[in-house]
């Protein structure tokens, strides 16, 4: 437990462990691009809308949706409460809190590697499944805050309907059949709330250091704190919180299934020195026998990617975080 930054960071300097090489470090955040993320109403002209998602994400693998079908008030009490478990007592958090990666409901800090890594991340995280048995995941969850459960059911059942509606705008974007991410390429959802205490140097660190994220697609509610960005065209693009919208993202197996088509791409989390910042990121995956591969309808020209078990794909995943044409690299045919 005290690992947790969240415990000890309001009485300590920034510690050299978590002091990022000088070629990593976000260093002045004042100096970032103008450009942002594409916006999407999901309201408009469907015709407009599946236009729209195909473009952002073949041009930035990133964008932001509104007028998305969740209940801004599901929204309000779920950030609540995920802000409220940070905010318990350390004795409260202790039973939940594990170093094990195969536990399905933990709090952990900074990464998965976190016993590997060279620098650690400015973050904590609870992280569990949601779906597919949404009942049987429940009786995981944390029993405190006391709504915990009953909250986040709501806001899961909300998610995984608004996931599914944007992978068939995404399929129908493709050319795709009609409920191609339907079934078992969609089956998995996992939810990680992530929490990033006030920072003495967000200069000199990062909440979280470039990845690209190992599933379908991510959707994230990332509050009214700004911390994300995107890489593009060689530079960081901040992604400014707007409200009552989430942000979604292109998984590295999605690009996959599109055979490139659309782009995963790397993205990283920065801190602040005045706020917490509370997010809650849910990852929609395939199961766990799933065989991951390009669409045979966009694969006229030439496959690049060979077919590949979903689990094959993590086991390269986890020791190559933050080198994600290294991972990719691996799935590729063999010209």
């Amino acid at each position: 437990m005290d690992k947790l930054v969240s415990i000890w960071s309001k009485s300590k300097p920034l510690p050299e462990s978590y002091v990022f090489p000088p070629e990593t470090r976000p260093g002045n955040l004042n100096v970032l691009t103008s450009k942002t993320i594409p916006v999407i109403d999901l309201r408009q002209n469907r015709a407009d809308v599946v236009h729209q998602i195909l473009k952002a994400g073949e041009e930035y693998g990133f964008f932001q949706v509104v007028n998305h079908g969740v209940p801004e008030d599901v929204m309000n009490e779920s950030m609540g409460v995920f802000k409220e478990f940070f905010e318990m007592p350390a004795e409260d958090k202790t039973m939940l809190y594990s170093e094990d990666p195969t536990n399905r409901c933990r709090l952990s800090t900074s990464s998965a590697n976190y016993a590997r890594e060279k620098v650690h991340h400015w973050r904590d995280k609870l992280r569990h499944p949601c779906h597919p048995d949404l009942q049987d995941c429940v009786k995981l969850w944390p029993q405190k805050p006391i709504r915990y459960r009953e909250v986040v059911a709501t806001f899961s059942i909300e998610l995984k309907k608004l996931g599914s509606w944007i992978l068939e705008l995404v399929a129908e974007g493709l050319g795709l059949e009609c409920g191609y991410f339907g079934d078992k390429l969609s089956e998995s959802m996992m939810l990680s709330v992530n929490h990033y205490p006030p920072c003495p140097d967000p200069s000199l660190t990062l909440g979280l250091s470039k990845h690209c994220d190992p599933d379908i697609i991510t959707i994230l509610l990332q509050g009214g704190v700004k911390g994300l960005q995107v890489f593009n065209n060689g530079e960081w693009i901040s992604v400014e919180p707007l409200h009552n919208a989430f942000i979604v993202n292109i998984g590295s197996l999605l690009q996959i299934v599109s055979n490139d088509r659309l782009k995963s791409v790397e993205h990283r989390v920065v801190t602040n020195s005045r706020v917490a910042r509370t997010t809650a990121a849910f990852f929609i995956s395939p199961s766990d026998d799933s065989i991951i591969e390009p669409a045979k309808s966009l694969t006229s020209d030439a496959s690049v990617y060979r077919a590949f078990g979903f689990k094959e794909f993590m086991l390269h995943y986890l020791p190559n975080l933050e080198n994600n044409e290294v991972v990719m690299e691996h799935f590729k045919l063999q010209a």
